[in-house]
């Protein structure tokens, strides 16, 4: 319905300026002027953000919250970082995150042990091909395991140890840390032709929902609680059980959107 109404109300010139990207959607042309997309596609597009921008960054976060938590110097240098970067009298902002590195290893980190999916999406094979030894026939359905990259023990050391530092070589070579992979040795976003159109837009939220939680709250395990349970979902890569953990206010209350920091 909300597309429908915005739809109509650029349609009919109720609407004329751009303050979203359902805006932008509606109002692409082609090179004749045109209207680019139906609103059909539109919402095929939007449902598509969306249902992406929702179950990837949040899943990353949560793992990554649940990890660190059990790891209290992992979770102290990754605040350390955004005190050094952002300080406490401002919230972090999209300019930050170049320089937000070790916050940014941590969602990566996430991203290889904990991956939003157990596979990737499907491929079909266009040509006969030889992968490792292995003959992949033409029209072959490909699938990739997400676990089984991110996890390979010949690829990472201690697979299954939450250790962001590993990412950190591309600083030290006077690279950022990104959260893209191309060399497929994991899948955040996937790559090739068929990657996440939205890389740029997905490692934006990531960094800015996660930075602003560690810049926000000190977090910490309930009471009784001597670790966070990791269990994984019997059906998907989720958590088993929801997240759960005690977030006390750590800036100036005025930097809070509610009257009162109190949690």
């Amino acid at each position: 319905m909300v597309i429908d109404e915005r739809w109509r109300q650029w349609k009919s010139g109720e609407r004329q300026e751009l303050e979203d990207f359902l805006d932008v959607l509606i109002t692409l042309k082609d090179g004749g002027g045109n209207p680019l997309l139906t609103i059909e596609e539109v919402k095929a597009q939007s449902q598509e953000m969306m249902f992406a921008l929702v179950d990837n960054p949040s899943n990353a976060v949560e793992w990554a919250l649940a990890e660190m938590v059990n790891q209290p110097e992992t979770m102290k240098k990754a605040v350390e970082e955004i005190d050094r970067v952002v300080g406490q009298d401002r919230l972090v902002q999209e300019s930050d995150i170049p320089q937000l590195n070790y916050v940014k290893a941590c969602i990566r980190e996430a991203f290889r042990l904990h991956p939003v999916a157990p596979f990737n999406l499907p491929h079909v094979a266009v040509a006969d091909t030889t992968i490792a030894g292995f003959r992949v026939p033409k029209g072959s359905h490909v699938l990739l395991s997400r676990i089984g990259l991110g996890r390979n023990p010949r690829v990472w050391d201690e697979p299954l140890r939450f250790r962001p530092e590993r990412h950190m070589a591309s600083v030290e070579e006077g690279a950022d840390v990104t959260l893209t992979e191309n060399d497929l040795r994991f899948i955040s976003f996937s790559i090739g032709r068929r990657g996440c159109i939205a890389a740029t837009l997905g490692t934006t939220v990531s960094v800015m929902l996660f930075g602003r939680l560690l810049q926000g709250f000190t977090w910490s395990k309930p009471a009784g609680v001597a670790a966070i349970d990791l269990s994984e979902s019997m059906h998907d890569t989720f958590m088993a059980k929801p997240l759960v953990l005690h977030a006390h206010p750590r800036l100036p209350v005025h930097l809070y959107p509610t009257p009162s920091a109190t949690i």
